[in-house]
């Protein structure tokens, strides 16, 4: 099986500081990866990586079929349409309701019959258990309701990979829980999950590999 990650002694930086180096690992087709480790420890920079948000300075990095380190900007939204991505802080647009920010969205990566766009829309709220709540602005959700819909959005263009980072941030116990329940099943219906998380909990309820941040390495556990 062909790996979807493949990273080989990769060196990231932020603002010219060494963040990461001789980072390797890969991700497979429908694996549920953790990366753990302190704030500050660079589990963000490098999941910003992956989506070529932070720059690969040093080493081989490959995602799907792009190399990383000589991707063209004009790839690059190619790139992050099969990758779903998963915000701590929701990232929700305030000023419309939940099919509008999903409206948006679908119609920023082309697609153009609004039959369509509506059918994808009801089936991504369905997936994530929010089927009734298209009507809804983000204001009236709770955080796990918001989270779950931040999901949703993630799914709406069918990605191989999708990245969370922190997504139970700022959840109780319970609700953290499901969304983490969440990203597992849909690891297991095929979609690689990467999640960035400190709730270590969670890792022996939804077993997966493990990522460890700290020193400036990534320790594959």
């Amino acid at each position: 099986m062909s790996s979807i990650i493949e990273y080989n002694d990769v060196e990231l930086l932020r603002k010219e500081h060494v963040v990461l180096k001789h980072v390797s690992f890969d991700v497979q087709p429908g694996e549920m990866v953790y990366l753990i480790g302190s704030v500050g420890s660079g589990k963000s920079t490098l999941l910003k990586s992956l989506y070529a948000e932070v720059p690969v300075t040093a080493g081989a990095a490959r995602v799907f079929d792009y190399d990383l380190t000589a991707i063209r900007r004009k790839d690059i939204p190619m790139l992050r349409r099969r990758i779903g991505i998963v915000f701590q802080d929701f990232q929700l647009l305030m000023d419309r309701n939940v099919f509008a920010n999903l409206d948006f969205v679908l119609r920023a990566t082309g697609w153009r019959d609004a039959g369509e766009r509506e059918q994808r829309i009801d089936a991504v709220l369905a997936e994530v258990g929010m089927a009734n709540k298209s009507y809804k602005m983000p204001h009236e959700l709770s955080g796990g309701e918001q989270q779950r819909i931040v999901i949703a959005r993630a799914l709406l263009n069918g990605p191989d990979l999708i990245l969370a980072d922190e997504p139970t941030g700022n959840l109780d116990p319970a609700t953290g829980e499901q969304i983490i329940r969440r990203l597992y099943e849909i690891a297991q219906g095929g979609t690689a999950v990467v999640v960035a998380t400190h709730n270590l909990s969670l890792l022996e309820q939804f077993p997966g590999r493990v990522l460890r941040c700290g020193g400036k390495k990534l320790e594959v556990q």
